[in-house]
């Protein structure tokens, strides 16, 4: 992938950019029939950027039939592997192709990072992608040890339409992990971006087509939560849901879902992660660099991400002067800078969510050790409290921001029970020079994901989601996203003589 371009070239970029307004159904641009549109704004600067076509179950009709009718007549899911995966691969090729314009578009739309979009967002959409492109055609299926008078096989079948509902925090990045495996297994789709975050689902609609997506594959369709969302929740013709966001709205899908078709549902929700550092850990400053990524990368607004420290007593002190130094690595400003790493809170509304949480901490009278306040109306400081105990609002609610909690522990069973007294389950660091230790946390820790000596999610060979009110019903990434997106048939074949 290419590298950086200066601030004014970004800025040239964006300045020139042709956004895409409408959604993206049957293989072409799509107005709602009911004309309304609701707006897009840059979260860095308060600038209109788009009226977006707004949806409604009319539309939502419309796409899931086109879905359906693609899927039922085999244009995708009776392709044959190798053609698929070619397809997919051509989309790739595109992606790279348009790099900076989706990078910038990327920026704009959600606020991230230029710097993020370039070097994680692009990247990874094309690398998960591709992945499950590759492993089309080497997935093998089964036969079953029945004997001799009979032959079983155990296949697996395309689930069908699948409908997914994406999260505004990595809108290019989730939406590879949901179409991806979907694609390749032979589903057809109808993508629901974010509202605040549309515009490169359209436009990865767009790209798709010209790839050589047949009609009705991919399908984007935007529009809000409860003429979109639930629409696609309840509707008796899409076969499966995968959503990534909040618990509160992940528990509607199931409702949906049992009040409707018994879909399949998929749900990747929320955390309230643990990063826990022990007194036998080597090299506070790389542990402090850690931290720092685990809390403030993104800012904050990452499901996984470390917003609670646990540190054993004996090196409390000397850990957080070592995260104060390492906290000034992370630069809040333009988005569009690429030596900026810090951006805006998503929307006005998240922003004041936030800010709450930083009245909050002064009010509960935790000692600031950084930050601890706003920035022009759109922007948070990266910010740590310490003294916060377990049992406060501030380390048991999901923040999703640059807020970062410090609760000492005086020992390993202490810093284990605190860990797991969450609501939560979706990923936890464990920091410790001893492998015995190392092996015991991440056995001990009640998470979907426990990565030792470092921040992370695995990659994509590793599947990613959550225990308790994290997640349900499967996970993302691996191959175990991709069998989610599949039906498991036996084919019972009697092979005994019946002439006689």
């Amino acid at each position: 992938m290419s590298d950086f371009l200066t601030t004014s070239g970004y800025q040239k970029i964006a300045k020139n950019l042709v956004l895409p307004t409408r959604c993206f159904i049957n293989g072409k641009s799509y107005q709602a029939l009911g004309g309304e549109t609701f707006t897009s704004k840059n979260p860095a600067t308060g600038e209109v950027l788009a009226h977006i076509t707004a949806c409604q179950s009319v539309d939502v009709d419309y796409a899931v039939a086109s879905a359906k009718n693609a899927f039922d007549s085999g244009v995708w899911s009776e392709m044959h592997p190798s053609e698929r995966k070619g397809i997919l691969l051509a989309l790739c090729d595109l992606v790279e192709k348009n790099q900076h314009e989706l990078a910038v578009m990327e920026s704009l739309d959600s606020g991230k990072p230029i710097c993020d979009c370039e070097s994680i967002d692009i990247p990874e959409f094309v690398h998960t992608v591709r992945w499950h492109a590759e492993l089309i055609d080497k997935i093998y299926d089964q036969t079953a040890p029945v004997g001799a008078g009979a032959m079983s096989m155990v296949v697996r079948e395309a689930v069908g339409v699948v409908g997914a509902v994406l999260p505004w925090n990595f809108p290019l990045l989730m939406l590879a992990w949901k179409i991806a495996p979907a694609l390749a297994a032979g589903c057809s789709m109808v993508v629901k971006p974010a509202e605040q975050t549309s515009l490169t689902a359209i436009r990865i609609a767009e790209l798709a087509s010209e790839a050589g997506f047949p009609a009705g594959v991919l399908n984007v369709i935007t529009g809000g939560g409860v003429a979109v969302g639930e629409s696609i929740g309840r509707h008796m013709d899409v076969d499966m849901v995968t959503f990534t966001g909040s618990t509160v709205t992940g528990r509607r899908f199931l409702q949906y879902s049992a009040e409707s078709n018994l879909k399949k549902v998929v749900l990747e929700l929320g955390g309230k992660n643990p990063c826990v550092v022990l007194d036998d850990a080597e090299d506070l400053d790389y542990v402090a660099q850690q931290v720092c990524a685990a809390a403030f990368w993104n800012m904050g607004e990452n499901c996984s991400a470390g917003s609670r420290l646990i540190v054993q007593e004996g090196i409390k002190d000397s850990l957080l002067e070592h995260i104060k130094k390492r906290s000034a690595d992370w630069r809040l400003g333009d988005p569009l800078n690429p030596e900026n790493n810090l951006g805006p809170m998503i929307d006005q509304g998240h922003f004041k969510k936030v800010c709450d949480y930083l009245e909050l901490g002064k009010t509960e009278g935790y000692d600031v050790v950084i930050g601890g306040n706003s920035v022009d109306g759109r922007f948070i400081e990266p910010t740590i409290f310490a003294g916060v105990k377990n049992g406060d609002r501030m380390a048991q609610e999901e923040i999703f921001g640059p807020i970062l909690s410090v609760i000492t522990v005086s020992s390993f069973e202490e810093a284990m029970a605190v860990a797991n007294d969450t609501e939560y389950g979706l990923a936890a660091s464990v920091f410790t020079a001893n492998s015995k230790r190392a092996i015991k946390a991440a056995r001990a820790i009640k998470a979907g994901t426990v990565t030792v000596n470092c921040f992370g999610e695995g990659d994509i060979s590793t599947p990613f989601g959550g225990y308790k009110l994290s997640g349900f019903g499967g996970r993302d990434n691996s191959i175990h996203a991709h069998d989610q997106y599949t039906e498991l048939k036996t084919i019972w074949i009697d092979l005994n003589d019946h002439s006689k």
